[in-house]
């Protein structure tokens, strides 16, 4: 397990232990180590339980996230700030979307 850091920069443990280099969009680096001999990632038994892991966690960290900012535009809604509520709230929409696209990615995976 290594920590890695999510997009406002807090710390979190980042929960399998192999080795790739990328950088998240949110511009932090970071390597995993695989332990592979090959470097076709499907050589390894358990690249698929860990992407799946990966994938959980990034699906309830990204519906928590919009779960957050479906109270902030409530709270924008109360305020009088209709038309920033209506934008957060078609935000929030997306970010479902972009949950299914994942939810049916971790199924897949579990799958093969």
């Amino acid at each position: 397990m290594h920590i890695i850091h999510d997009e406002n920069g807090n710390p979190i443990a980042h929960g399998h232990d192999h080795e790739h280099a990328h950088t998240h969009e949110h511009g932090h680096d970071h390597d995993h180590d695989h332990g592979c001999a090959s470097d076709n990632c499907g050589s390894c038994n358990d690249c698929g339980d860990k992407t799946a892991a990966l994938l959980d966690y990034m699906l309830k960290h990204n519906e928590h996230h919009a779960a957050e900012l479906d109270q902030v535009a409530d709270r924008l809604r109360a305020e009088g700030k209709e038309a920033a509520a209506d934008q957060i709230k078609k935000a929030v929409d997306e970010f479902k979307k972009g949950n299914l696209y994942l939810g049916l990615a971790l199924a897949t995976v579990k799958e093969q």
